[in-house]
Formats: structure tokens, sequence, C-alpha cells
């Protein structure tokens, strides 16, 4: 399997080549179809399984690689739920050392999950409207 693009810049993801035609995946749709294989170009530097990964929404991918624990996980659905909520108000909820909180926090604003907010003065979180599309994603609704 690779990554191939047509004349447009659409990438595929190519599942079976031959002389004239050549079965194709879209990343995102999921959707197989045979498209000429004269009109395909391989993509240099991007991994076939990386193009696949695509087919999950870009929040969901973006939690899934920030989320390590059900900690970090747990305190993004509490900020999502509750929040945006104060550091002081944070760091009361578990017995997560300061250190260890920032150092998730930032690891989630790197993601692009969590933003900083002011809360009634105070330093505080917030979720992001990716981390909102992702949860909501997850939880079904």
């Amino acid at each position: 399997m690779q990554t191939v693009e047509d004349g447009d810049g659409a990438r595929y993801l190519l599942l079976k080549r031959s002389g004239s035609s050549s079965l194709v995946r879209d990343p995102e749709t999921g959707e197989e179809r045979y498209v000429e294989t004269g009109d395909l170009s391989s993509v240099e530097g991007t991994s076939a399984l990386e193009t696949a990964a695509n087919e999950v929404d870009e929040s969901i991918r973006r939690l899934l690689g920030a989320v390590h624990d059900d900690r970090t996980l747990g305190l993004l659905l509490v900020l999502d739920a509750r929040g945006p909520l104060a550091v002081r108000d944070l760091l009361g909820f578990d017995s997560l050392c300061e250190s260890d909180f920032h150092g998730t926090v930032a690891e989630l604003r790197a993601a692009g999950l969590v933003e900083e907010r002011e809360v009634a003065g105070e330093r505080g979180y917030g979720t992001t409207r990716l981390a909102e599309a992702a949860l909501s994603s997850l939880r079904g609704e």
C-alpha cells in the first residue's frame, strides 16, 4: 500500500495497481474505486499508514495523540463539562502535583485541545472547539 495523488492533488491509498487502472481508497471517506493508473503519482515522504489515519476525524486523531492515560482524559472531560476552570480549582480535583499538572496541560495545549483562559481574575484553562468536537464524538453525541 502507498500514498498516491491524482492530477487535482487529491490523495488516496493505492490498493492495487494494474496497467490501465488502479484500485484506490479515499482515506477520508473509505470509498474504493478504480482510476486511470496514468492519472496517479506517488507521494514521497508520506506514510501510507498516516494517510490511512485520515479516515478518522482530525479532532479524534489529535485527542488520541495527546491523551496517554485516564487522568488526562478525565481532565479534558472535566474541563469540557464544567470549564473553563481556574488552575487552583483544577489542582483540587486530584492528587496530581503541580509540576505534573502543568506538564499535562502543556501537552494538551500543544495539541490544540486546551487553551488558557481567565477565570474570575485567575489563570485557568478551557477546552478548544477541537477538543469539544472530539469529546462529543467519543460520547456518541
